[in-house]
């Protein structure tokens, strides 16, 4: 009975593994959509979106179930507690990805982000899809020192998501006003998917120390 319960969380904690790798695969594709104005990479984003949406519920759903048929604790209890409030985090990386896209679609077939914004956004998609897979790789280690890691890398995003608004209350900025708050919604999608990627990997130290996540 044990070996079969400890199965179940193993297979729980690798999903979650999955789900946060597929969430920034579903980025870089929204980030293709964006800077390329390709509809077809923006359709596939919505569609990973919703199955991100499944698989989250999924995994909620069973940490449901552990939890009233189990009954875990010590330990065991804090993998089942992580998973839900991990989910929560996963689920909603799908949803800012999906609003990148929208954007992009919305914009189709000319491109929503001038061309001295262009780099910004390229480097934000970049650190955001790393913070994603690093949040993966810390599911499966369990490393409690990753969520401190990758807060320092979410730095360099904070920086970057700052630099786009002093280029937008720059004199120079000449594009108006719908590329101006297209683009400070995109940058916020970007830092907030980062975010997110930090709970998690925050998360993780919980499992290991027992103490509470800092955010």
């Amino acid at each position: 009975m044990r070996e079969t319960f400890q199965i179940k969380l193993d297979t729980m904690v690798s999903e979650l593994a999955r789900i946060a790798r597929f969430a920034g695969q579903t980025m870089t594709h929204a980030s293709t959509a964006l800077q390329q104005a390709d509809p077809g990479f923006a359709e596939l984003v919505l569609s990973n979106r919703d199955k991100m949406r499944i698989l989250c519920e999924q995994v909620r759903q069973r940490c449901l179930k552990l939890l009233v048929l189990q009954a875990p604790v010590a330990t065991d209890l804090r993998i089942v507690i992580t998973a839900m409030r991990a989910v929560c985090d996963l689920e909603r990386m799908g949803h800012l990805a999906g609003h990148i896209a929208t954007i992009a679609q919305l914009n189709h077939p000319g491109l929503p982000i001038p061309g001295e914004i262009r780099p910004v956004f390229a480097r934000m998609s970049m650190l955001a899809v790393t913070l994603a897979h690093d949040a993966a790789a810390a599911i499966e280690s369990r490393d409690q020192l990753s969520g401190e890691r990758l807060a320092q890398a979410d730095d360099e995003v904070d920086a970057l998501h700052r630099q786009i608004f002093r280029i937008l209350f720059s004199q120079d900025w000449s594009h108006g006003i719908k590329p101006a708050v297209d683009a400070a919604l995109i940058g916020r999608y970007y830092e907030r998917f980062a975010d997110h990627a930090v709970a998690i990997a925050r998360e993780i130290s919980f499992l290991a120390t027992g103490q509470p996540p800092q955010h």
